[in-house]
């Protein structure tokens, strides 16, 4: 299933969001910053990377059940769309 911004839209603010924090984190390990800071920045970055993708298997099962309500075929099946959604967890 191709993705399109307006489907994921929420999901690239998140990972733009998440990029930024990253950078943070590099930059704090680079100026020698405490371990514990530099960890709870990191865990920050890993639970919006999570969410991303959460929401992009969320758009991706609206945007399957939205196909099969007009008649078409979903571009995915549910065993593809959990499949995805477990390779997050």
């Amino acid at each position: 299933m191709e993705m399109s911004e307006l489907m994921v839209g929420d999901a690239v603010t998140r990972l733009r969001r998440a990029h930024g924090q990253l950078a943070g984190v590099i930059g704090m390990i680079e100026a020698g910053e405490d371990c514990s800071k530099v960890l709870t920045q990191l865990a920050a970055v890993s639970k919006a990377l999570d969410r991303a993708g959460f929401k992009i298997v969320a758009s991706g099962m609206r945007h399957c059940q939205a196909a099969q309500a007009r008649g078409e075929e979903a571009p995915m099946s549910v065993e593809e769309l959990e499949k995805l959604f477990l390779s997050l967890a």
